[in-house]
């Protein structure tokens, strides 16, 4: 049974990932291995914001990210990057609880981040990994 990103577990609504492709790694790979619809990007992109990350994400520019969406299944670099974005922001809901509020985590400049916004990391695969260490040591209380 696909259950869609939009269950009550995660809190966002809009986006068509099954959750087990976040949830597990297994269908992870193989997500990444048929490639992402561009449809997805789309809907990330209007649920979640911040087009111009997204753009540097998937090394388009924002002005051409509309290409992408109309692509019946991304490469497995851009298909990979935007599920490892999904699997970060799906973690960020978990902890933060709604969409607003991890919407505004990735927007304020953290010190443990060297005052970088969280988001502004996001566009690189060690810049996301920085940001969900910052998430699990919130998770497990080691900083506000």
């Amino acid at each position: 049974m696909e259950a869609l990103l939009q269950t009550a577990e995660v809190g966002v609504e809009g986006i068509d990932i099954p959750w087990d492709v976040l949830a597990d790694d297994g269908a992870y790979i193989q997500a990444v291995r048929r490639g992402v619809p561009g449809k997805v990007v789309r809907q990330t992109v209007g649920v979640l914001g911040h087009r111009e990350t997204f753009a540097q994400l998937l090394g388009a520019t924002p002005g051409n990210l509309n290409r992408l969406y109309r692509r019946p299944a991304l490469g497995r670099g851009q298909s990979e990057a935007i599920l490892d974005m999904l699997r970060l922001v799906s973690r960020g809901l978990a902890v933060f609880g709604d969409l607003e509020r991890t919407n505004e985590w990735l927007g304020a400049a953290l010190p443990a981040l060297g005052g970088a916004r969280p988001i502004e990391l996001c566009d690189t695969f060690q810049g996301r990994q920085l940001v969900r260490d910052a998430i699990r040591k919130i998770e497990y209380g080691e900083f506000p």
